[in-house]
C-alpha cells in the first residue's frame, strides 16, 4: 500500500497508509489529523484542506482547476506549493508524497 507523510501544524510528521482512489483529503482525515477540516467533505468549495505539497512530486499531480486555483487565492497562506488535499486522488505513483497541512486562515 501506499505511503502518505503528512506532517501537522506543529510540525510533527507522520508516516500514514493510503489506499490507492482515496482523495490525500480522506486519507489525512481519516488517519486523524483534526487539524485538516476537510468542512466540505471534497466538493472543492471550502478551502480548509489547504496543503503544501512536496515540490518534487509536483510533476504527477493534476493541473490545478479553476475553482481549486480561486479557493486557494483566497487563502492567507498560499505559496507556490499550495493544493486542495481534496484534488489529490491518491495512487501508487505517489507513494511517499509528501503533504504538511497549512495554517488555518
Amino acid at each position: 500500500m501506499p505511503k502518505l507523510q503528512v506532517v501537522n501544524r506543529e510540525g510533527e510528521e507522520k508516516t500514514v497508509e493510503g489506499e490507492a482512489g482515496l482523495t490525500v483529503m480522506e486519507i489525512i482525515r481519516d488517519s486523524g489529523f483534526d487539524e485538516l477540516l476537510a468542512l466540505c467533505g471534497g466538493c472543492c468549495s471550502c478551502a480548509t484542506c489547504h496543503v503544501f505539497v512536496d515540490p518534487a512530486f509536483k510533476d504527477k499531480l493534476p493541473a490545478v482547476s479553476e475553482d481549486e486555483d480561486d479557493l486557494l487565492d483566497s487563502s492567507d497562506h498560499r505559496n507556490a506549493d499550495s493544493r486542495l488535499s481534496c484534488q489529490i486522488n491518491f495512487n501508487d505513483d505517489l507513494d511517499g508524497l509528501r503533504v504538511t497541512i497549512a495554517p488555518e486562515d
